[in-house]
């Protein structure tokens, strides 16, 4: 008896016999309800479940079926995918799970061991946002920038590729995708300084099929086809010593039928263009949509959306398919909706643009010329000698949280983020490549806001919202708001049902054609990931991966009185009657006396900060839990700073060495400013709970405004 049998007959009974995840199926996926096989449900990519046992009659009755906990309280932004009664589903640090889907029981976890002392080079946490299934095989992507191949029924590892340099700062937390029995697979790290590129590696040996530049490299190597010898035209001065960005971080889609593949490419690096192409040019294919063929991944054409990018846009969210009626005619097109804040509509079979409304606020650009497809940009946006604010940030309108789309409705359901930033230019000659850290090419330094921004954003107060959007009409329908900035990825179903998670751990199920909340529940920690819906033994299943952390998380930071929880998988169902633990309330540690430090030294302290720790660590020392909240640490920590900053003695933990960029002078400012957020804290914290409730809704406005001091994916 083969291995792989003897494990399927040991498997539960609500396990059904698992088969091969064929090319056939991966290309009928959308006609299969059961089971949801791709990152997006399907090649489409339009994460809709057309299962209704739950549905807007009964969802009051939805309960936890189980949950699993992780090992560790990272965030978690995968998409889990289910075949025959199996879920995989990665964690932090590309720990992969099978996991029985009807009992949550873990078939088997399988830990690349991902080296933690890399973390610096990692620009959004920890996570991943997905496996992919083929034939027998599970394909895992790490951030280290391995493409990993496992035996679906034991966890075993098949093969493993190198996909990145490890002496450069590429990572990858996308998903990986399978398309004719190749691999697709991008990386990150724009903020890095490094070149963007998309490969495809063969299913079965693991060799590589071909790598696809999406920026052009140094001029004196040549190039590697001809469309790099055409981007390099777009480009000035000597981009390449800046890597120049345009990674393939996350979207990726594929047309069966057209047999094309088609990536999103992301921003430049620097995001300042002034600093990577001084004196212009659109800077191909930064922010664009290119179009492959998946087998030689040879370019068949493409669409940028923002020329010569300078304020971290992307064209890197989902991309969905759709076949549809536009003035008269039936067209196949592909519709998306990015940081830029525009949902474009564009013909999939040539690039051509047919339509770009704003779905949020805007400033950068007035508005879209169809007949040359190109933003018509409003003056003063690229922060040249003097500070401007733009919105929206590049933290919104659209990031990579998943939006989803409902034939029933014909909406597109997405998690919205309008907010704008104040962009201040640092100049060519100011900026410098640091090796292991991010720079943008602006000052990120968090001082106070000029009486134009802080007049801007009075007028526009940030706001995350669930949007219904109307992609023929292309108007809004409804929206649902959010308390904090930020929602989680979307799911909807053939009940009538959108469902997502919130930064503050609810998790909602909205009419899809109202709005209306139909029910919650409390998953006791943010949710960022994207749910998806499966069925077994004729009974449905809604799932979500539960976990708050990731960039946006980690910058804007949220107050809390517990321990986050370790991440968890969740499941539900009708009637399901599992319980969560308690979050256990912590206890803070009594903070350090103030530094006898000057307040020249704190506002130095502060500006190291927002360079270097507030990535993780949050605006105002202020951790969303997911790494340790730097003002509630134990004595030991301040007693042995310049060990953990300077020597590096947290590394394997995950906590990077500064020694690069940081001398014991910084060190002690550094720690300074910590300190005293450390103390500010505890004041606030002894303060009466009246007072502390309307400082902290204060704080909610405030935090808000102030948090342009990052724009990241």
């Amino acid at each position: 008896m083969s291995r792989f049998l003897l494990i399927l007959l040991l498997l539960p009974l609500s396990v059904s016999w698992a088969a091969p995840v064929t090319d056939q199926r991966l290309q009928q996926a959308a006609h299969d309800p059961a089971n949801w096989l791709s990152h997006g449900k399907d090649y489409r990519e339009q994460r809709f479940s057309p299962l209704d046992q739950i549905n807007v009659d009964n969802v009051q009755t939805l309960g936890l079926a189980w949950y699993v906990e992780t090992d560790d309280v990272t965030g978690l932004q995968a998409t889990p995918l289910v075949a025959d009664g199996v879920m995989y589903v990665p964690a932090a640090w590309n720990v992969v799970y099978a996991i029985n889907a009807v009992t949550g029981e873990v078939l088997w976890k399988y830990d690349p061991q991902v080296p933690r002392d890399r973390s610096s080079r990692f620009c959004c946490g920890a996570v991943s946002r997905g496996v992919a299934l083929w034939e027998d095989k599970v394909f895992a992507a790490t951030l280290d920038g391995r493409l990993l191949a496992l035996e679906a029924a034991t966890g075993k590892l098949v093969w493993s590729v190198q996909t990145t340099p490890l002496d450069e700062n590429y990572s990858i937390t996308g998903a990986p995708r399978v398309v004719n029995g190749k691999v697709i697979i991008g990386n990150g790290g724009s903020e890095y300084g490094v070149r963007g590129y998309v490969t495809a590696y063969d299913a079965v040996t693991g060799e590589q099929a071909w790598r696809f530049y999406t920026v052009p490299g140094n001029p004196a190597n040549g190039f590697e086809n001809a469309q790099m010898a055409m981007a390099a035209s777009t480009w000035k001065g000597e981009w390449w010593k800046f890597g120049g960005g345009g990674t393939v971080w996350d979207s990726m889609a594929y047309d069966p039928q057209l047999n094309l593949l088609y990536i999103g490419v992301g921003n430049g690096a620097p995001h300042n263009q002034n600093i990577r192409s001084p004196g212009g040019g659109d800077n191909l294919f930064l922010a664009s949509i290119i179009a492959l063929n998946p087998d030689t991944g040879e370019y068949v054409w493409h669409y940028q959306q923002v020329p010569g990018e300078s304020w971290d846009y992307t064209a890197a969210q989902q991309m969905s398919l759709m076949d549809i009626q536009w003035q008269g005619e039936q067209r196949k097109v592909m519709v998306q909706a990015t940081k830029a804040g525009f949902f474009y509509i564009i013909d999939r079979v040539t690039g051509e643009l047919l339509s770009a409304e704003k779905f949020v606020y805007v400033t950068w650009a007035s508005h879209y010329d169809l007949q040359t497809g190109r933003p018509v940009e409003n003056p003063g946006k690229r922060y040249l000698g003097e500070p401007t604010t733009v919105f929206p940030t590049g933290m919104g309108g659209h990031n990579w949280r998943s939006m989803a789309h409902s034939p029933i409705t014909g909406l597109y359901y997405i998690p919205a983020l309008d907010m704008g930033s104040e962009f201040i230019e640092i100049k060519p000659e100011d900026f410098k490549l640091l090796k292991r850290h991010w720079n943008l090419g602006y000052n990120v330094e968090g001082a106070a806001m000029s009486e134009p921004m802080q007049q801007a954003m009075m007028k526009k107060l940030p706001q995350a919202f669930l949007l219904a959007w109307d992609p023929i009409a292309q108007r809004e329908v409804w929206r649902a708001p959010h308390p904090f900035a930020h929602g989680g990825g979307v799911l909807a179903t053939g009940g009538n049902l959108v469902f997502q998670g919130r930064a503050d751990g609810q998790f909602m199920a909205y009419r899809a054609d109202t709005g209306e909340v139909v029910w919650a529940f409390d998953g006791k920690n943010g949710i960022m990931a994207a749910p998806i819906s499966y069925e077994v033994n004729g009974e449905q299943y809604i799932a979500v991966a539960v976990g708050r952390g990731g960039a946006l998380s980690q910058v804007m930071g949220i107050e809390h009185d517990g321990v986050n929880p370790r991440g968890r998988f969740m499941a539900f169902k009708l009637g399901g009657t599992a319980r969560l633990p308690a979050v256990q309330q912590e206890a803070f540690p009594e903070p350090p006396p103030r530094m006898a430090a000057s307040p020249e030294d704190i506002e130095a302290g502060r500006v190291l900060y927002y360079n270097f720790c507030l990535r993780c660590h949050g605006v105002n020392a202020i951790s969303d839990g997911s790494v340790p909240d730097l003002r509630h640490l134990p004595q030991a920590w301040y007693d042995n700073f310049d060990k953990v900053v300077l020597e590096g003695t947290m590394e394997q933990a995950g906590m990077p060495r500064f020694d690069d960029v940081l001398d014991e002078r910084s060190a002690h400012v550094l720690k300074a400013y910590i300190i005293e957020r450390a103390n500010e804290d505890k004041e606030d914290r002894d303060r009466p709970r009246w007072w502390r409730a309307i400082i902290t809704r204060v704080y909610d406005y405030l935090a808000e405004l102030v948090r342009w001091s990052m724009h990241r994916e």
